[in-house]
């Protein structure tokens, strides 16, 4: 990175009980006409960004004064170059990234090139949590079986990621069952402030991140400054290369009041979801502010920050304060590190409290938290929250609405349908609504001890007080972000309890969160296809999209981790947990919610006494470690990866062969057909599937031909350093509704002219053989949920020019772009049905070849069937010029690549 000019003078000294560090001092940009009181403290960082790496090209002084005179509502399109401190990866999105380095590298080798100039340039951690699947529940051996299962299905995986940690520079990896990358930084990686030598002196600046996660916001409750984006944009950051940004709108979330007695940070976290959304905050940073965050300990503020996604925010953000001082030293912190992060950002305006002036944002909401009730989130979207009160009545009514309304429907006639289940002797019955399964599960609550305390405290009392028991229908699992939460638990006597209800540990790392639920028993699957039912999953989780959680459960809300418990041992979610009973106790008499509800007095109790530093310090003492099977891993030697043709998890992509030094020209689109006519809010998991791989689908196919057998098949998440098994699971979601083959569900389409079903994968590789290009028709919120780049990398190798939608979630459009996949926009007000467009047209864009700017208005021609025409316009949704360049380069990587090469 180049060297500041230092054009306005800002280089001060900033010394501490034991050092002195260079700081490029805020408040001396103070003036007449600019107060930095006024900007929003997330503002406030991003300036202190730009001025660091003001260097008269890549940062102009102009783009430092254009953001200290930030004025949130009147926004100039002006792009930033911001350079995070370093990048944070998980392995599900981690492994591409290495494998698109690795590849970079292959390519630079075969020009006889620098294989070293292939290197991060800035610290990159990678946490491995994505891959432990819950294949054994509710026994102490649970935890010891899904981890040798883990590491036998990823050992591939597994050598890869060793050989990234040897080979690339400034590359730590934090080994398998350790904890969920977000839980991991929150308590141990994140510094909040950033000492490091740059340019032969000491300095000390806010510590900042990009995640190839999308909540990597959960940090942004610490202070931290970042958010998630797509893979190729990490990697491109990894290489020295800026994020490049739109200067953002803030709004500020004025926080008031004090949440009551027995509610928790997930019902205030659903309910700041659910208002966000309806406000509409996507692409936007959302900064808290008030006197309310006061109220907040910081584990609840890490809660709100990590659902930043779910609301579509940029970042969610909490400034650094005396509460964030608190976390760091019980988290075992060092004193010379606190005593860092307080004078820099006292120094820095970047310190809150009360009695602060507060910032001018962009648009402000207020939310009232003394009005939070007990809620949870379902059953097919987090932002659609229900309070407890109503969800009976709200599941009753999904069940019969119809699928086109988030519904179900299930026919009248089938509604109070029974289904009997025999097991060792007993019978049980199985209906809508019956939970199959309940995970304590996610880095968004299991960071949160208050959460997990209560959970032990109602486990506690069910079986002390009441000797309930859970369910047999119900899957029950444990599996926290953190090593630390187990030791609390057991400190405080509630492991136990939690175990004799069989949430036993059953990993660490995300599991049913991201679709790694595992199996059901086979009678309780077996039933719920018999009587297809709409059966339903209860988990601490983010994410709840139809199709993620598990197969076999139609139906998925997000509650809290007591809440989990309590439906566990209700055994289902058609009931009323606030009048009516969750079970009989023994002495037969009804027990309700309430009886077991722990309050908030007993809470603080247990986190006073079974939470101290120690347990931190111990757990991160040799975090990188890893054990004796990371540890003993045989891993490639070289600067170069070996690949090895017969590998079914990791392959050479075809990116980077044979690139030529000069892009070709953008041209037109024409003659393209659609591949998929799409709704609203398809997701990334709608695009790019990450759990489960059907025998019978392309990618099962192509294993079983590769003498993989099913029960090896592993997930879609874990083959993602091999592109030929994710281009055939590209739209490979079972619940995927193409309206090109109305009434079905799945990866299936009809190819054109031709009317034949098939699948997906199968229809684009013919259209390819008939050089036909590719479009998709979508609707609201393309690509909304996680930041998944092979969500875009499938749609490029697919044969997909360009996506046409109503609109896009962030980070989905930034991949699409990052690939050279052209994201248009339907104008304000039009969509494929007010059109008139069947998907059986051919089209052609134009303009694309003519030009081609940042917003620019294109013409598209639909000609169907007879010679009819249907001429409408679209915008590209190429944000930047920066966006410009990457799309004709044919993508972020290739426009790095070339440099490189070029240089």
């Amino acid at each position: 990175m180049a060297v500041s000019s230092n054009s306005f003078s800002a280089k001060k000294d900033l010394k501490t009980k034991n050092s002195t560090f260079k700081i490029f001092h805020l408040p001396s940009l103070n003036d007449s006409k600019h107060n930095l009181s006024n900007l929003p403290y997330s503002i406030r960082i991003l300036l202190e960004n730009l001025l660091r790496h003001e260097d008269g090209k890549i940062v102009t002084a102009s783009d430092v004064e254009a953001l200290l005179g930030w004025d949130g509502k009147h926004l100039p399109q002006k792009e930033i170059a911001f350079m995070p401190a370093r990048v944070l990866l998980q392995d599900f999105t981690g492994v591409p990234a290495v494998v698109d380095l690795a590849a970079m590298r292959s390519e630079v080798e075969r020009r006889k090139g620098d294989t070293d100039r292939i290197n991060p340039l800035i610290p990159s951690e990678l946490v491995i949590d994505h891959s432990v699947q819950v294949d054994h529940f509710g026994t102490e051996e649970a935890f010891l079986f899904n981890a040798e299962l883990e590491f036998k299905r990823n050992v591939e995986r597994y050598k890869l990621l060793r050989w990234g940690q040897s080979a690339f520079k400034s590359f730590n990896v934090v080994p398998p069952d350790t904890g969920i990358v977000h839980q991991v930084n929150l308590e141990h990686l994140a510094r909040v402030v950033e000492t490091r030598s740059q340019d032969g002196e000491m300095r000390a600046f806010p510590d900042s991140l990009v995640g190839t996660d999308s909540h990597t916001t959960m940090v942004n409750g610490l202070g931290v400054f970042g958010w998630g984006v797509g893979g190729i944009e990490a990697e491109a950051v990894m290489l020295g290369q800026p994020y490049f940004m739109l200067t953002p709108e803030v709004v500020g979330v004025r926080l008031t009041g004090e949440m009551p007695e027995g509610i928790t940070a997930t019902d205030l976290v659903l309910t700041i979801t659910q208002t966000l959304r309806k406000k509409g905050v996507v692409g936007k940073i959302v900064e808290y502010y008030g006197e309310g965050i006061g109220q907040l300990s910081l584990p609840d503020r890490a809660t709100i920050s990590n659902m930043s996604p779910e609301y579509g925010a940029t970042m969610g953000f909490f400034p650094v304060d005396e509460e964030t001082l608190k976390y760091l030293r019980l988290t075992g912190r060092a004193d010379e590190q606190v005593a860092v992060v307080e004078s820099y950002c006292k120094e820095q305006e970047l310190f809150w409290s009360k009695d602060k002036p507060e910032p001018i944002y962009s648009d402000e909401v207020e939310v009232d938290m003394s009005r939070i009730e007990p809620s949870i989130a379902g059953p097919k979207r987090p932002q659609d929250r229900v309070p407890l009160r109503e969800v009976k009545t709200s599941f009753a009514k999904s069940l019969a609405a119809p699928t086109a309304e988030r519904g179900f429907a299930v026919k009248q006639e089938d509604i109070s349908r029974d289904v009997p289940v025999q097991r060792d002797g007993a019978s049980f019955g199985m209906r809508h609504g019956s939970v199959v399964i309940a995970a304590i599960t996610s880095c968004t609550n299991t960071s949160n001890p208050s959460v997990l305390v209560a959970a032990g405290l109602l486990a506690k009392k069910a079986v002390e007080k009441y000797g309930l028991k859970p369910k047999p229908w119900v899957k029950t699992s444990l599996a926290p972000g953190s090593q630390v939460v187990i030791d609390y638990l057991k400190d405080a006597g509630l492991l136990k309890p939690l175990e004799e209800l069989k949430f036993n540990l059953v990993g660490f790392g995300c599991t049913t969160c991201i679709g790694n639920s595992g199996p059901l028993d086979e009678d309780i699957s077996s039933a719920v296809e018999k009587g297809s039912l709409v059966a339903a999953a209860v988990l601490s989780g983010n994410r709840n999209f139809e199709g993620r959680i598990n197969p076999h459960a139609k139906a998925s809300y997000l509650a809290s981790p007591p809440l989990v418990v309590a439906y566990a041992l209700a055994g289902k979610v058609d009931f009323d947990p606030m009048t009516e009973p969750i079970g009989k106790g023994k002495n037969g008499d009804p027990v309700f919610l309430k009886d077991i509800w722990p309050s908030q007095d007993e809470i603080n109790e247990v986190l006073k006494k079974s939470i101290r530093p120690e347990m931190y310090k111990s757990r991160y003492a040799h975090v990188f470690d890893g054990d004796e099977r990371w540890r003993g891993l045989d891993i490639p030697k070289g600067n170069s990866y070996k690949w090895d043709s017969t590998s079914t998890y990791i392959q050479e992509p075809p990116f980077f062969k044979d690139l030529p030094l000069d892009p070709p020209a953008a041209t037109d689109i024409e003659g393209a057909r659609v591949l998929a006519l799409l709704g609203d809010s398809v997701t990334t998991d709608h695009i790019s599937p990450a759990g489960t791989i059907q025998a019978a689908s392309p990618a099962g196919k192509y294993l079983i031909e590769h003498g993989v057998q099913p029960k090896d098949f592993n997930s879609y998440g874990s083959r993602r350093g091999n592109h030929e098994v994710m281009m055939r699971g590209t739209f490979g979601n079972i619940r995927l509704k193409n309206l090109l083959v109305p009434g079905t569900e799945g990866s299936w389409t009809m190819h054109i002219p031709s009317g034949e079903k098939m699948w997906i994968y199968d229809a684009a590789m013919k259209y390819q053989s008939e050089g036909v290009p590719l479009l998709v028709i979508a609707g609201k919120e393309y690509g909304s949920g996680s930041s998944r780049d092979w969500a875009a990398k499938g749609t490029l190798l697919l044969g997909i020019k360009a996506v046409i939608a109503e609109s896009y979630e962030r980070i989905h459009r930034s991949n699409l772009v990052g690939l050279g996949v052209l994201p248009l926009q339907f104008k304000e007000g039009e969509n494929a049905s007010t059109l008139g467009l069947t998907g059986k047209e051919a089209f052609k864009i134009s303009g694309i070849g003519d030009n081609l700017a940042p917003h620019k208005t294109l013409t598209v021609t639909a000609t169907g069937d007879g010679g009819r025409t249907t001429k409408f316009d679209v915008v590209a949704r190429l944000d930047s010029h920066v966006d410009v360049d990457y799309y004709k380069n044919g993508g972020i990587l290739q426009t790095v690549l070339r440099q490189m090469l070029k240089g």
